[in-house]
């Protein structure tokens, strides 16, 4: 402890040196003069709110370069350090920002744009200093993310490389049109491991994704234990599409991924899809079926076969066991009830199962979220609906929004990652169309649906199924490039979006996708470089 105060002292002793341009002499390696940086200042995804570029100002980290938050920063400052640390090998301490506050990177709560809210930031490069303001600690990590797409790709290696690591000068000002940014992971059709899933949270979180929704069950899997209701973990989740092993989350391995999610400020949405896409259930419990029998378990890719028996009073002892355990597990706001797809369930049943089963959400203290057939029943007001249809109009998706409903746009021909790119496409499905970089991107989310003000347009989610999917190298491929296309969307102004400029922002990604190890498709229409 004693070395590490005399190395901090040390750091601050030398850095006004090395801010009078010694830097080089430090490492032997590093310019004494600033060249050009390898990155531009507009070379961010998604697009910021304001950027203004200063050709005559560029910061460089250096061995002596420091990391200075004010408190509340700390963890976001931490992840930094981490990053930095492993690709450039310097020590770069964080400590408090006070005093000296040359060659730093600062990170400050407060003293922002007030435009930025509570995920914005603004931040400001110049020779001296790396500044990132912001309000809150997401909107700190944005920025971090922002800085992290202006150093050069090489930043994303695990091992150490050979600088220099330069930030272009100038300012940015940046905060999301949409609150709610997602996209969803399915762990049913086939189950991902929990590392995996921590390695996808990373990175979908770059590109300011704020929300997971994991659909945690399904005909092929269920994949949370439910304490409650042990089979349905243990015989429900022990096979998936193809026949293979499945698996499924213990409570335990279920806050591991909450709780990194968080420190990456991602909040997971869980979904137990129900009253159909329940054969797992079915299968784990005979009570939950009508004729009181068991059904086999289920490997294939069709669906719309199953249902809860809606009469039965077990079935909403059913559901408010496994929603009060999951609401226990899950600290954000949101619960997902499915709700698609119900070809087994008569229109009856399902608008008497809904408007039983959205109150048992409200009561767990989650809002409750739905597919958007629940707006074929009675909802409550803040019942949000997710629209996944293909059709540029939805009358029923309309009138709940009068009612009050705010609405996640995932049009499937738009936003479904699952679907092929093109032809050639090995992976992927094609029912909603071919989805290439320039279809997911050409869309606007405000104003897609006929009669639908942006107003009540919660935000964007991408959902991706996993059908043809087995493991993480197959979920990137299909992600990427066109998970950050929509997220563009959902965070950008449709000021400063715009195909041409898009697709060359984006082309500088695929080297750094290339340092991070993801697997991604080399659209012909991205440049890339």
């Amino acid at each position: 402890m004693r070395h590490a105060r005399w190395r901090a002292l040390l750091s601050l002793l030398v850095a006004p040196l090395l801010l009078a341009g010694l830097s080089g002499v430090a490492t032997g390696a590093e310019p004494v003069a600033a060249a050009a940086p390898e990155t531009r200042l507009g070379d961010v995804v998604p697009a910021p709110v304001e950027s203004r570029a200063n050709p005559d100002e560029t910061f460089s980290i250096n061995p002596l370069t420091r990391i200075q938050v004010d408190p509340g920063a700390e963890e976001v400052a931490e992840q930094l350090a981490d990053l930095l640390r492993r690709s450039t090998g310097y020590w770069l301490p964080v400590m408090p920002a006070r005093g000296y506050t040359g060659n730093a990177i600062l990170l400050r709560l407060g003293g922002a744009d007030p435009r930025v809210g509570a995920e914005g930031y603004q931040l400001d490069v110049t020779t001296r200093a790396v500044t990132i303001r912001a309000e809150r600690p997401a909107g700190l990590f944005a920025g971090v993310q922002t800085l992290r797409q202006l150093l050069p790709p090489s930043v994303e290696s695990d091992e150490r490389q050979r600088g220099p690591w330069r930030v272009p000068g100038g300012t940015v000002l940046d905060y999301p049109r949409f609150g709610y940014r997602a996209t969803m992971l399915d762990v049913a059709r086939h189950f991902l491991t929990v590392d995996e899933v921590k390695r996808h949270i990373d990175r979908i979180a770059l590109y300011k994704i704020n929300y997971l929704h994991l659909h945690l069950s399904d005909d092929q899997g269920w994949r949370i234990e439910i304490q409650s209701w042990p089979r349905l973990a243990a015989h429900g989740g022990s096979t998936e599409v193809g026949g293979g092993p499945g698996g499924y989350y213990t409570q335990d391995q279920y806050r591991d991924i909450v709780e990194h999610a968080r420190r990456r400020h991602v909040t997971v949405v869980p979904e137990i899809d129900v009253p159909g896409h329940t054969n797992a259930a079915l299968a784990s419990y005979a009570e939950l079926n009508c004729d009181g029998k068991a059904r086999p378990l289920y490997t294939g890719t069709e669906v719309g076969f199953s249902s809860l028996c809606v009469p039965k009073e077990i079935t909403y002892r059913f559901v408010e066991d496994v929603v009060r355990e999951l609401a226990a597990l899950t600290p954000g706001p949101y619960l997902h009830l499915g709700g698609d797809e119900t070809h087994a369930t008569s229109p009856a049943d399902y608008r008497a199962f809904v408007e039983r089963a959205l109150p048992i959400v409200r009561r767990h203290g989650k809002t409750p979220v739905g597919w958007h057939e629940i707006a074929n029943a009675t909802t409550p007001s803040d019942a949000v609906l997710q629209y996944w249809g293909r059709s540029a109009k939805s009358p029923a998706v309309v009138e709940a929004a009068k009612r009050g409903n705010k609405v996640i746009m995932s049009p499937a021909n738009r936003t479904y990652l699952d679907m092929k790119y093109d032809r050639s496409t090995k992976l992927g499905l094609t029912w909603a169309g071919y989805i290439e970089v320039r279809d997911a991107y050409g869309w606007e989310p405000g104003g897609h649906l006929a009669d639908l003000p942006e107003s009540s347009v919660l935000g964007v989610e991408s959902p991706l199924w996993t059908e043809t999917l087995t493991d993480l190298a197959d979920v990137s491929y299909m992600a990427f490039p066109r998970l950050p296309a929509i997220a563009e969307l959902g965070w950008s102004p449709k000021a400063a979006r715009d195909w041409d400029g898009f697709r060359e922002r984006l082309g500088a990604q695929g080297p750094r996708w290339e340092r991070m190890g993801i697997g991604f498709h080399r659209s012909p229409q991205i440049p890339w470089r």
